[in-house]
Formats: structure tokens, sequence, C-alpha cells
């Protein structure tokens, strides 16, 4: 068949200015096609140009060629590539609503002359519904984890018949027990069926169904529609996948683009596996690579392939090695501090001076792994004025939750000063639980569901910011009235309309985003990974969601993390399992030096232990016992580390002592290493306490003043 051409564009020019993996991937042979595209290394532009180049020459009618990808305005984007290389009238939509048209258009021959069903405005509505037939009492956020389960299900094309066996397979941590999801799932159904409505994952079964179940339709769909391209391939779920089978009916002219690294909607029924085994299930396949990196400096990829190199699972089978092309940058700091409000302050602090350095608000952001920590980092920008959106997520003070955690605070208050005119009081934090408690919130144990848990964290949130603001024995009649004012101030500095500002929002939601300077904050264990991230595969997609966050930076790439959750707080947070060390150079800001206290401020946390040697914060006992990090080399004396160890095997034989009850390997390399000429040095050295120094201190130091092991072992004893 000999095609039109659109426009009068020479496809030479499409060529132009395409690396030699870009042009590979244009040029590649009509067939299936699988482009493993990484971070910043141009996929958008190697697949329009494909599109272009194969519409240019004819080779392929625009009208023929269906794009697909994920979000609305990824499909708006490949539109205006397109148009720019002057090629219209390709097809570039979502799954859904490409499944949309189709089956509006042929509604009529499939539901027997009538129009399509109504789309269900509000699914949460009608689950909740289903919950309370099933006598299933759920509150708002419950009824919203509910409805995202019931969505994995129909994503995974899990009957409720079959889902407690589904749920127990793939590991979900179900909301409700998995029979009672199981029970409202099947309801949610029947009503769905009495109201003739269907909801957005019927409307791809219903798509599958028209094509698959009635020929007519299906060599109609597959006439208009002979080339296919998928965008972000790694994130299609089971349903999206059976409808693009459906599509290509048994012809392979697919293009497929995606990156296993970036895959981190597996909770939600995506998976990467249909990318990975393309090869495998179209035999011909040609596989391209593309690993130059044009998004971020040579610094930046670095420390992104250093996240993911450690990476197991299948994902890590077809990882890619980026090469930054940009010229260099700065290094990537990383940063701990005392507390979160320290962090925080830090953050805010630099967002203004890389403002007043001329770059743009919109091109800051600041990235966390829950909806929940963007209340300090809200309230930290707005301390020193600068302008912020949230992304993904509501402002912290527009949370539901949060609103009506405010008013019964205010009924609280009013009721405190009743009480003590009494003479019956409380203290303010017992005031707040109490009133919290209202919401159904109970301070011991964060709840299953993703949204339950952000609405738990954000009433945490709240009594966090009491302590810190009010203290914890203020009585209630006081504190309460003093508590309401800090959250109204807070809430109407953080209300002020912004034209433009500084990114705040999780890793999640800035998937397929970029800017050039980013903060990636709250990298501590049991934040990144999450809690409840338990299993081999939930804490690979964890690390899978910090290379997301590193690679969304061009230039400027800040992670920190806080020792302790409040100020005062014990600090013994661990910082992210998934930081190489590599990244945790000496001197960086907030390694050992904690910003001056506001006035009026409780005292900061003690300062971690650092490295003599590199100043880096010591997490590890044996590290922080020798006061150097692991890499760091050692520099002790080995001759005299021998002399020690002689020592001490002597006198465990003579006290019949295992030889570790009297000092550790680790305490004598540290002094080996530290070599103390009085008994205040040898004090400050890990493991040797006020007894161990009365009974061995002696010795040790006539060790290390050259004495002879042998000759000190009845020094000892006679001690």
């Amino acid at each position: 068949m000999t095609v039109t051409p659109a426009t009068s564009v020479d496809p030479a020019l499409v060529l132009e200015g395409l690396d030699d993996e870009q042009r590979a991937a244009v040029l590649a042979p009509r067939g299936p096609v699988c482009i493993l595209a990484g971070a910043g290394t141009g996929k958008t532009r190697a697949i329009t140009h494909r599109i272009a180049h194969g519409v240019l020459t004819q080779t392929t009618a625009p009208n023929h060629v269906l794009a697909v990808t994920f979000t609305a305005r990824a499909a708006g984007e490949m539109r205006g590539r397109l148009r720019a290389l002057g090629v219209s009238g390709v097809q570039a939509r979502t799954f859904h609503a490409a499944a949309l048209r189709q089956l509006r258009y042929f509604a009529p021959r499939v539901f027997d002359g009538r129009a399509m069903p109504d789309l269900l405005e509000s699914k949460a509505r009608v689950v909740g519904q289903a919950a309370s037939r099933a006598q299933v009492k759920l509150d708002r956020t419950g009824v919203r984890d509910l409805t995202s389960e019931i969505e994995w299900a129909k994503s995974a094309m899990v009957e409720p018949d079959s889902y407690v066996g589904a749920a127990t397979d793939a590991a979900r941590e179900t909301p409700l027990p998995a029979d009672q999801v199981a029970a409202v799932y099947s309801g949610y159904e029947q009503l769905k069926r009495r109201m003739g409505v269907i909801d957005f994952e019927d409307l791809l079964r219903a798509t599958i169904w028209a094509i698959e179940d009635h020929r007519d339709v299906a060599e109609q769909i597959r006439a208009q529609y002979r080339h296919f391209v998928v965008d972000e391939y790694q994130d299609v779920n089971p349903l999206q996948q059976r409808l693009l089978e459906a599509w290509c009916g048994g012809r392979d002219d697919l293009t497929v683009v995606g990156d296993a690294s970036q895959t981190i909607y597996s909770f939600t029924g995506a998976s990467a596996s249909y990318l990975i085994d393309f090869p495998r299930r179209h035999r011909g396949a040609v596989v391209i690579r593309l690993e130059r990196d044009y998004r971020s400096t040579p610094q930046v990829v670095s420390l992104a392939n250093d996240v993911i190199a450690a990476g197991k699972g299948v994902e890590a089978s077809v990882r890619l090695q980026l090469v930054g092309q940009r010229a260099p940058g700065p290094k990537p700091r990383v940063s701990h501090y005392p507390d979160e409000p320290a962090e925080a302050g830090a953050v805010a602090a630099r967002c203004r001076e890389l403002l007043r350095s001329g770059v743009s608000a919109a091109e800051i952001a600041v990235l966390f792994r829950t909806n929940a920590q963007s209340e300090t980092y809200e309230q930290a920008l707005a301390d020193v004025g600068v302008p912020y959106v949230v992304r993904g997520g509501e402002r912290f003070f527009e949370r539901p939750e949060v609103r009506e955690a405010m008013m019964l605070l205010r009924g609280a208050s009013r009721a405190a000063e009743a009480d003590a005119a009494d003479g019956h009081t409380m203290s303010t934090l017992d005031a707040v639980k109490a009133a919290l408690s209202g919401l159904d919130w109970r301070p011991d144990t964060a709840p299953a569901g993703g949204a339950a848990r952000e609405r738990w964290e954000a009433l945490a949130a709240l009594l966090r910011l009491a302590e810190e603001t009010v203290g914890a024995d203020v009585p209630a009649e006081v504190g309460l009235p003093r508590f309401i004012d800090e959250l109204a101030a807070r809430a109407t500095a953080q209300h002020v309309p912004t034209v433009e500002g500084v990114t705040l929002g999780s890793l999640h939601a800035a998937k397929g985003l970029e800017w050039d300077a980013v903060f990636l904050v709250g990298l501590a264990e049991g934040t990144l990974p999450i809690t409840h991230a338990k299993t081999p595969a939930q804490l690979e997609e964890e690390r899978r969601l910090l290379y997301v966050g590193v690679t969304r930076a061009r230039e400027h790439l800040w992670l920190s993390w806080a020792a302790a959750r409040s100020p005062g707080g014990r600090g013994s947070r661990r910082p992210c399992r998934f930081l190489p060390a590599a990244a945790l150079p000496a001197g960086v800001p907030g390694t050992s030096v904690a910003p001056a206290p506001k006035a009026g401020a409780r005292p900061a946390s003690r300062s971690l232990p650092t490295c003599r040697i590199c100043g880096v914060a010591l997490f590890d006992p044996t590290h922080r016992k020798l006061r150097r990090c692991g890499e760091c080399p050692a520099n002790y004396d080995e001759e005299l580390y021998e002399r020690l160890r002689t020592w001490r095997g002597a006198l465990a034989r003579e006290q019949k002592l295992p030889p570790y009850v009297i000092f550790t390997d680790a305490t004598l390399t540290a002094v080996a290493e530290q070599q103390p000429s009085s008994g205040a040095q040898l004090a400050e050295i890990a493991g040797v306490g006020p007894r161990k120094l009365n009974l061995y201190g002696e010795a040790l130091l006539a060790i290390v003043g050259g004495a002879d092991p042998a000759s000190l072992v009845t020094i000892s004893e006679a001690d």
C-alpha cells in the first residue's frame, strides 16, 4: 500500500541531532522493538522521531498509529512533539482514553443497540455502600484504602471469589481481613450492575470483551490501528496488557519503551515482567539500550548508578548503566541533622539561597516518601518566605483529618477551661491525644493501607507539633489555646496564594518530572525504606524509589536525614540503607554540627559521633568504638595491636574468661589507633568503662608505652 505523505518535511531532518542509539531506535525495522531507556536518555524523543520517520518516509500512515502512555500530560507532550516534527493525525492517548473512544463508538453493536453504560463518578461512594451492606464499618480513609485494594484486584484480573488466595500469594497488606475485602468487592460489583454503571477497570474489560468476542469489532479496530507504541511499559498491569494484546491481534508491529529500574507502582498491580520478558515473548525482537543521560550532570548520574547497582531481583537483569553527557556540576551533598525541624530549616534556607542566586522556584523540588512529611517543610518554607506548591497531595492544613482535628481541639480547649474551673486538669499532650481519639486515632500502631497510614501520620504530626510548640507538661487550659493559635498561624501562612513556588511532593508523584535542584529528605530507615516494606521485592521497590528521586535532578542534588523526629529526641535513626557509602563524604553540612537553636527552643539532641578522620556521622557500633568509619583506612600500629592481643589472651587464660569479656577486638584496635598516654585519654575510648579502667588501665598504658605484655599479666591480676 502506498501511503500519502502528511507533509513535505524531509525525513532526513528527523534523524538530525540523534545519538547512535536513538538513531537505531528510529530506524529499527517494523516489528517488535524493545527500547530500554534510562532516565534522561531521550526516550520520548526516540519514539516520537520513530513515529515521525515512519510517516514521513511513507511506510506508515499517521491514522494507523496508536501511541499509548499513562498520563494525559505525557500523551499531550507526545502529540505536541509530533506536530513540531510536521506530523499530525497520530492517536496518542492513555489506555483509558483510547478504550473509552472505542467502546463509545462500538457500543450499539456490543450492547444490543444501547449506548455505553455511564462511567461511575464516585467509586468510593459505592464501595462505602457495599461495605455497609456487608456490615463492615469504615471511615472515609478506610473506604479510600478499600477502593484502592479493589482497583488492584480488578487491574490484576482477580475476581471476588479468588481474591483471598490472590492477595495471599501477592503478600498484599490488606486494609481489612482478606475475606471481608472479598465480600465488599463482591457487593460492589453487584451494586454497579444494579445501577447500570461501569468503572474505569470495567471500561478496559469491556473493550477487551468487545474485541475478543465480536469479530467485526476486532477486524475494524485492527484495520484502523496497525502500528502500536507503548511508553512507560514497565508500569503496565495485567488488564492493560490484555487490552494491548487484543488490539494487536497477534501482529508484531509493536514498539515498547521502559526502564525496569523505574518500576515503582507494583502496589497498584503494575509489573515490569512484560518489559523484561518482551524479547522472549516476541521472537526476533530488536532490543536497543538508551544509556546516555542528557538530563543530569555526571555527578548526579554517578550517584544514581551507585544507588541502583546493588539492586536485586528480576528488574536488575535489564539494569542500565547511565553515562552523563552534560558538563560536570556540583557533587551531590549528603547531610544529617539532629531532628526533622532542623533538617527542614536547613532545606528551606538553601532553597532561599537558590532563589537569590537566580534559580526559579519552579525549578526546585523537595521530595519525600510520604505526603504526611510535607507539613514540616511547608512550615519551614513559609517561615523563610519561600513560596511553594504541593504536588500529588493536599496541603497539610487542607487535609480533611487535620481540619476535623482542629475543630475537635477547639472544642477540647473550651472543655479544658471548664474543667479547670471545677478543679480538674490534664496536660496539653493528653488533651490532644484525647481529642484525636475522637477521630479513631491511636498513638501506638499505624494502620494498614496507604491512605489510612497517611491519615495516621498526619494526625501524629499534630501531636508532635503540640509537644514541640507547647511542651509535655503544660496544663491543657493553658496549652490548648496556645496550640490552637499556633495551628491557625501556620495554616494562614501556608495558605498565601502562589503563582510559582518550590514543589513539595512525594517520590511517587515526582515520576516523569525533573528540576534543576532537588532535595531528597527524610532518608532514614523506617521512612525509606518504609516500615511496611518487608519482603525482598518490596524492599527493592523502595530502592528504585530512591533511584527515581535521584534521577529527577538536573544539576543540584541534596540528600538528608534526621537522627530524631523531634528536638531533644533520641538520635537513634540510621540513614537509608540504599545510600552508597561513597555518598557520605567528609565535612558535609550538618554532619557533626547542629544549627543554633531558636530562642526558647528545647535543647537539641546530642550530636552523633563522627569519624575522627573524615568527619562523617557514625552509626555502626564498631565504627563508633573505633571513632573511624568503614571507608577510612585503619592507621593503627600493627605491632602494638598484636602485643595487646597477646596480653589479653594470657590474662583470659589466667582468669578463665573468654578474651572478649576483657576487651573486644574493636576496643583493642581503637587503643592501637589512638595510643592514649593517660587514663583520661584511655577513658574516652568506647569499651573502656570506669571498672575496666580501674582493672586494666595501668597495663594498657604500659603496653602502649612499650612494656612486655607477659610481665603485665600479674599487674592486672593483682588489681
